[in-house]
């Protein structure tokens, strides 16, 4: 199960892929379509997250950083 970690309302756009970078801010990138090229990441909100090990961080279905538990094999 996945817990949210901060509140950022980040509004999504298509055709991008949205991420928590390594400085643990949102970030996105064009995704690659067709044989076309993606883009260069541009910073969409400077969270400043500081990550725990062994939790995999996401944008969920809000626009918000959630943090769920990793399962390793």
């Amino acid at each position: 199960m996945a817990e949210k970690v901060m509140k950022c309302g980040v509004g999504r756009a298509a055709g991008f892929l949205y991420y928590i970078d390594k400085q643990g801010d949102i970030s996105r990138a064009k995704m690659a379509r067709g044989g076309k090229k993606g883009g260069k990441p541009e910073k969409v909100h400077k969270a400043g997250l500081k990550k725990e090990k062994g939790f995999l961080y996401f944008l969920d279905k809000k626009g918000d950083i959630s943090r769920a538990k990793m399962v390793n094999a």
